[in-house]
Formats: structure tokens, sequence, C-alpha cells
């Protein structure tokens, strides 16, 4: 398998230098030549499967022969090793869990298995591979728990300061060792301009090896397929396909939900829930795609004005709008809505949604109404013990913490504040080595 930058500027490369890159030179994503079609059997007799297997079959023809097959075994093993549950809320909104894995967000995924694919890259170099990372909340403490550790690979992360939940900005900072947190003085939007001013500094990257764990890397990307396939395992009407609701920020999630409905995935329909950083949303109303600056919601993950990831799923349907359009339809959801949503849910239903769930919740609420007897399900892409502070003031009641989180929150935070220059970033980058 081969990956082509979207800009088309650069040459085509194997999985390993798309990896490794992160970024293609001509600061363009990339984008797989193919889009594998899975097997029939698959997805007919897919109860039969592991997960590992599933997982297996559903990523193989994108690595090619990278990777040998014994050590891509272990790799998706490790991978996928915790529960990913589907759980019914009401006769007609079901929930995809996908909060089980050691940083309780749904990035474990893709940090685990991109941080696996780059200890084997890195195995045989001399030179450190430096990972160069920015988060609006999750994938910070995801890349950070995957690469802990990881022999041959430095890790810097990028958070805009006082915008990520407390337990997210612990999770992130605590770790130390190969590990290194930026507390950025500005926005989400301004730490990933940061990111990629440095992947296409030229004489940067000829003394840094540089690449990034953000969803642009293929290798952070592609396994997040893996949630609709096993969505699909569990979904009892196979006769009746879902609607499938994604909390979308940098639109990584639902663009590999996008991609893997693309290879022979029975979803119906896909919803982008956003907040009010809507642009994706205002896009499929009018046909103008304005990015924005970036505005703070209770549902930090997706306060994203730019999202990177909407020219892959672009490219995906060819650039053909109103072909994306009978697949995709976008909701815009205020804080209010959330709030009165994640309080509705939990005391009608027993449910406790967090924020970016809630945002999910309501989406698929209203395009029910407009589509009557349809099921749908909603990706829970954190835990709620990650917006505590949020959630505890509405429902009145505590958020009872995992052990795991409660010893982070004890954790002393260590991180460096720089403001959004990216002449502070790059003296960081030169300095540290």
């Amino acid at each position: 398998m081969k990956y082509y930058s979207l800009n088309k500027q650069s040459p085509d490369v194997n999985f390993e230098a798309a990896t490794v890159l992160g970024q293609a030179p001509d600061k363009g994503l990339y984008f797989p030549e193919t889009i594998p079609q899975v097997s029939k059997e698959l997805i007919k007799n897919i109860e039969n499967y592991s997960n590992e297997a599933i997982a297996l079959e559903v990523i193989s023809p994108y690595l090619g022969d990278v990777i040998p097959k014994d050590v891509l075994e272990k790799i998706v093993n490790e991978t996928v090793n915790f529960d990913i549950p589907l759980v019914s809320i009401t006769d007609d909104i079901f929930s995809l869990e996908l909060f089980h894995g050691p940083t309780l967000a749904f990035k474990d995924v893709g940090a685990r298995f991109m941080s696996r694919c780059l200890g084997y890259f890195a195995k045989d170099s001399k030179e450190k591979i430096t990972v160069l990372v920015a988060t609006s909340g999750d994938t910070g403490g995801a890349v950070a728990n995957g690469f802990y550790q990881v022999d041959g690979v430095e890790v810097v992360i990028l958070y805009p300061s006082g915008k990520v939940s407390s337990v997210q900005e612990k999770q992130l900072t605590t770790l130390g060792n190969n590990i290194h947190a930026l507390e950025v003085d500005g926005t989400f939007d301004e730490c990933q301009q940061m990111v990629k001013t440095v992947f296409a500094d030229v004489e940067l990257n000829k003394k840094i090896k540089l690449t990034s764990a953000n969803s642009i890397n293929v290798a952070r990307w592609l396994p997040q397929q893996f949630y609709y396939f096993y969505l699909w395992k569990q979904w009892q009407d196979k006769n009746n396909p879902p609607v499938v609701t994604v909390p979308s920020g940098n639109f990584g999630n639902i663009c590999a939900g996008l991609l893997a409905q693309q290879s022979g995935l029975p979803i119906k329909h896909f919803i982008a829930a956003c907040n009010v950083n809507d642009t994706v949303p205002d896009f499929l109303r009018t046909g103008n795609y304005q990015p924005k600056k970036a505005v703070p919601t209770i549902s930090n993950a997706m306060d994203v004005g730019d999202p990177s990831n909407f020219v892959r799923i672009m490219e995906i349907f060819h650039q053909q709008t109103d072909e994306l359009k009978k697949t995709l339809v976008g909701y815009t959801i205020t804080d209010g809505q959330t709030r009165e949503t994640l309080v509705s849910v939990f005391q009608d239903h027993n449910y406790l949604l967090d924020p970016h769930g809630a945002v999910a919740y309501h989406a698929l609420q209203q395009y029910q109404m407009q589509h009557p007897g349809t099921k749908g399900v909603i990706l829970e892409t954190a835990h709620p013990v990650k917006f505590y502070d949020v959630i505890e003031p509405l429902i009145g009641e505590t958020v009872p913490v995992p052990e795991t989180v409660a010893e982070q929150i004890r954790k002393e935070k260590l991180s460096t504040k720089i403001s959004a220059d990216v002449n502070e970033l790059k003296n960081f980058l030169v300095n540290s080595r």
C-alpha cells in the first residue's frame, strides 16, 4: 500500500515512511492510494471473530509488508486488549463506550497502535524520533501513556493552558521520563498551527527527526476504524444498520468511520455532532467552508475551528460535496443544550454521559425527530470522570473516580509554559535534546 499527499506535491511513500514523517513534505496529509474492501465473510459472520482478529484483518492491507505478521499480531493484541461495549440507553439509542482503555478515552486505540508501530520502526535507528503533538484534551493523555518509556522516542505535547479539564491535564503532565508537556498560552488551533509550522521547517527537520501523533498521522487515524467494526459485531438488528453519531472536533474519528463504511461496513448514515465550533456543519448547510477561531466550550476536545481531517473526508468522497451529503449530516449543539441533555439522560435513563457524549446524544435526538423510527448509536468518547468538574454541579452527585485516575490526580504536574510563538517551540525542541 502506498500513501500520497493530498497536496499532490510529494512522492508517494509506504506506511512506515508515512508514519515516521507524519505529514508530507508539501504539508499535505497522507491518504491511502486505494481503500481496501473487507471480506463479505467478515461482515456476515463478524460475531464469530475475536476483536483481535477483526482488527488484524481490517488494518493489514494498509501496512503491506512493512511489519512482519507475527509482530503486527502482537501490536494489534496490545492495542485492543480492553472492552469496547455497546450499551443500550433507550430502545432506539445506544452508546458505544470507547473509554475503557488506560486513559479512559477513545484515543487509546490509535495512540497504542501508533506507539508500537513507531517503536518497531525506531528499534534499529541510531537517531531518536521526536513525536510532536497538539492536544485539545484526550490526545495528550493517550499519547503520553502510549509512548511512555518507548525506546528511541521522545514525546513533546502542546496543550492550551486552562482549556483542558483538570484530569486531562494531569494525564498528560505527570509521567515525565520521555514525555514533555508544553503549556501554551493560546488556543488549540494555535497549538496545532505551531506544530504544522515546525513540520514545514526544512532546516529544523534536518536537525531533529520529527513525527506527529495527532490524527493527521496515518498510524493514529487508521486504527480508529476498529470501533465501527466492533459496533457492527454487537449490533443485533443486522437487517437495519444503525445511524452513527460521532462527537467531532478534528474529524479524525468520524473520518475513520466513513473510511470503514467505504470499505464495506454497513452503516446507514453518519452524524457529525459539533459544539458551537461548527465549521463542518456550517459547510454542509451552506456549501461554504470557512475556518473559525475556536470558542471555548464544556466539550473542550471538540473546540477546533479548522479541523485537519476534513480534507481526508472530502478525498474519500472524491471532492463531491453532494455525494458526501448523502452520507453525512452535521448538527450544532450549544453548551446549554449539552448541560440539559446530560442531566435529562442521567435522570430519565440512569446513564451518565460526558459532555462530548451529550453533544452526540442531542444531535441524534434531533436527527430522530426528523427521521422517526431510526435507531442510532452515539460514540461515548471519554469517561465522565475526566469532566467531573463540569458534571458534578449539574447532577448533584460525585462521579466515581477509577483508581488509575485517582493516582494520577495526586501526582505533581510537570509542564513548561510557553507563549503561542513557534520560535519558543523550536528553541525547546533544539535545546531539550
